[in-house]
């Protein structure tokens, strides 16, 4: 969908316009937080470059438009060959029209696209003497820019020295990936700064400053290549005649960082059709990536092509970026909502003034914990970016510290569980209601009864509330010990539906360890980690005798996972009691218990064996025993059909490792197979993309037609 341009109605708005969109622009190329988001300050330049089109002779000498950084940023090094921006387009409409221009220009339509994300950071030169990185410059206003040399060494994927020893030039973004962004905030406010806003902000300001007492980590992509003025001539010239996507492959081979390293390389592109496609993949990966794009950069890429089109004073006409919908706005926090969750947890909710981001309207987001709260001194009132991608819940990031107007208020944390008044355990960095489940009764013991954990038939929410109402139970064992007479005697109870949930309770009595695991809602665990802590266990005796070590053995349980599920299940031991002397299974069909060196420390004997090695815990005859996906990683997408379209997607992982597999939600180079049913979107086009194995639910029911209940 093309953004809307603004509406100027007259010369005041229009300069009022200006002065805006220049105040904004400099905001965002020195790293501080502009009062726009980037759709609020696409829509305010169209609206200027529309309202100068109608009125030329009015124009102003500061306005925006066909300036490089919206004529907002100076520099006072000189670059060798002008270092522009890039013109947008914001739909296939206009991006086919923008092809079409471009094969005006040149005299025929272009032979072949490269198409790249834009990546969301700030842009430099690195300049190279016979392979030792020298300086480093800003774009700045594109014909000159400010020396941050003194960077220089500090830069993932920016070498200080190449592979080869030549003098060079090479052009690229300088970004925070997630993880760096989250590191230097904790850096940046232990050392008594305001947390950054976003990672654009926080690289562009990291990278300028000179007299910090701390330094954070960033990384380059390169995305250009060009000589300098001492450059050798072969060098110079071989340079001039190499396509894009050949100038990207030798930076590569120099030691650079491109894109071809993460999940969405620099491709090429022969057709129009074939670069929406590539747009598309770009865009359904965007939320998994660990670092930001807003856009996707199509370059015309020979040589020739680009010295016929040339360049504008702003932007070269060989290359458009197409803009993605903006997945960060700015807006108010209203009010901080107190939450307790099924296992006791208080978590604070975000009251948001209303802001569309990315085709959905937010008014809710995640504040995480109140450590988070306190560590980006957030307050009511604030004006605070929002971030959301796809169908990532939406989380405040930080406050935008210079729009205060003193008027803030802090926000105020709870002295009580605010659901049922109990104290609250603060040791922790998530707080969590001394009562813990028994706080949330209703709510643990529906998730309990839920399809995917026991699946009780007939004990909905409602059936819940009056068990829990009438004291009939405290805990998940008291559910087992009902009887026929307690049941008759709830209000529209018949005795079809009690004998049709005692039925129901009798046969939870016999669902396999991983649910009872699941069903007791250990944190840290869901559906996934508790069938793998069930495979590789065996029996709940042994998930009991376990320590932080052999728990650390389950396949994606950490260091600091391990210690913490160590201590809920100890902390559970009288209520797995309960439920073990009411029958309900304690063991995992078909798994093994691990060997006895597994769960003791390791010997000299067993030191480096592929037992140790192997996360999950089983050995190689063990593997080969279990099915027709031993080693692999599943991901299911889509509507599942045919024998396997009643089955639900935990029912789908449950088959995936009864068959010797590893389910998982989201597609990586480690996966090794996707399961795409009708209506499979990213995951399927990222598969694609990796050139990860596709099936079908029907070839899939066949490969595992022996698992299949």
């Amino acid at each position: 969908m093309t953004t809307p341009a603004a509406v100027i109605v007259d010369a005041a708005a229009y300069a009022q316009a200006v002065e805006d969109a220049v105040k904004a622009s400099a905001a965002y190329y020195a790293g501080d937080t502009s009062v726009l988001d980037d759709d609020a300050y696409d829509r305010l330049v169209r609206g200027i470059a529309a309202w100068e089109a109608d009125h030329p002779e009015q124009v102003l000498p500061d306005s925006p438009t066909g300036k490089v950084a919206g004529g907002a940023v100076e520099g006072d090094v000189p670059h060798t060959v002008a270092m522009l921006s890039l013109d947008n387009v914001f739909s296939p409409e206009e991006f086919t029209a923008w092809t079409a221009s471009l094969a005006r220009r040149i005299g025929h339509d272009v032979e072949q696209f490269s198409i790249e994300p834009k990546l969301d950071g700030l842009a430099i030169a690195a300049r190279y003497t016979d392979g030792r990185l020298r300086q480093l410059i800003t774009r700045g206003d594109g014909t000159a820019g400010e020396d941050v040399s003194h960077a220089i060494g500090t830069i993932e994927g920016l070498p200080v020295e190449l592979a080869e020893p030549v003098t060079i030039e090479v052009r690229g973004e300088v970004l925070m990936t997630s993880a760096q962004f989250e590191h230097a905030n904790e850096v940046r406010t232990a050392h008594g700064g305001q947390p950054f806003a976003n990672p654009r902000g926080a690289s562009a300001g990291s990278l300028r400053a000179r007299e910090r007492a701390y330094t954070v980590p960033m990384t380059f992509f390169g995305y250009g290549l060009l000589p300098l003025p001492d450059t050798e001539p072969a060098l110079a010239d071989r340079l001039g005649e190499l396509a894009h996507s050949d100038l990207m492959a030798q930076a590569a081979a120099y030691g650079v960082n491109t894109t071809a390293t993460t999940a969405v390389p620099g491709t090429t592109a022969d057709t129009v059709e074939q670069v929406l496609a590539r747009v598309r993949e770009i865009a359904a990966l965007r939320a998994e990536l660990p670092f930001g794009i807003d856009g996707i950069v199509i370059k015309a890429d020979l040589a020739e092509d680009q010295r016929t089109a040339g360049s504008g004073t702003r932007a070269p006409r060989w290359a458009i970026a197409y803009k993605l919908p903006a997945v960060e706005k700015i807006t108010r926090l209203l009010e901080v909502e107190w939450n307790v969750g099924r296992t006791g947890i208080i978590a604070p909710r975000a009251v948001l003034e209303p802001v569309e981001i990315d085709g959905a309207t937010i008014t809710y987001a995640t504040l995480h914990n109140p450590a988070d709260i306190t560590r980006r001194d957030l307050r009511l009132g604030d004006h605070v970016m929002v971030h959301r991608a796809g169908d990532v819940i939406p989380r405040v990031e930080a406050p935008v510290a210079h729009l205060r107007t003193g008027e803030e208020q802090p926000i105020a944390f709870p002295e009580v569980c605010p659901r049922c008044g109990a104290g609250i355990d603060t040791s922790e960095q998530r707080w969590r209601c001394e009562n813990g489940r028994n706080c949330h009764l209703v709510a643990a013991l529906s998730y309990a009864a839920g399809r995917d954990q026991l699946d009780i038939e007939g004990l909905g929410h409602t059936r819940v509330v009056q068990l829990v109402d009438a004291c009939l139970v405290t805990d998940l064992a008291d559910l087992f010990a009902l009887t026929r007479e307690q049941l008759l005697e709830l209000e529209r109870m018949g005795e079809t539906s009690t004998d049709n949930l005692l039925a129901g309770i009798a046969a939870a009595k016999r669902q396999p360890l991983s649910r009872v695991l699941c069903a007791l809602g250990i944190r840290g665990t869901g559906r996934s980690m508790s069938r793998r802590i069930a495979r590789y266990f065996a029996t709940m005796d042994h998930i009991r005798a376990a320590d932080a070590e052999a728990m650390q053995r389950v396949d994606g349980i950490g260091t600091e996972k391990a210690p913490s599920i160590v201590a809920e299940v100890a902390e559970l031991a009288p209520l797995i009691d309960k439920l073990a002397a009411a029958g309900v299974n304690m063991t995992e069909p078909g798994a093994t218990p691990p060997p006895p060196q597994d769960a003791d420390a390791d010997t000299d004997a067993n030191a480096g064996s592929d037992t140790d090695a192997d996360p999950d815990g089983q050995t190689e005859a063990a593997e080969a025993a279990s099915g027709p996906l031993t080693g692999m990683t599943v991901v299911v997408t889509g509507a599942m059909t045919g024998p396997l379209e009643k089955l639900s997607r935990n029912q789908m992982n449950e088959l995936i490792e009864r068959a010797g597999g590893r389910s998982s939600s989201s597609v990586s180079k480690k996966t090794t197979l996707v399961v795409a049913g009708e209506g499979a979107g990213s995951k399927r086009a990222k598969a694609e993309t990796l050139g990860i194995r596709l099936v079908t639910p029907d070839e899939f029911a066949t490969l595992v037609a022996d698992f299949v209940d």
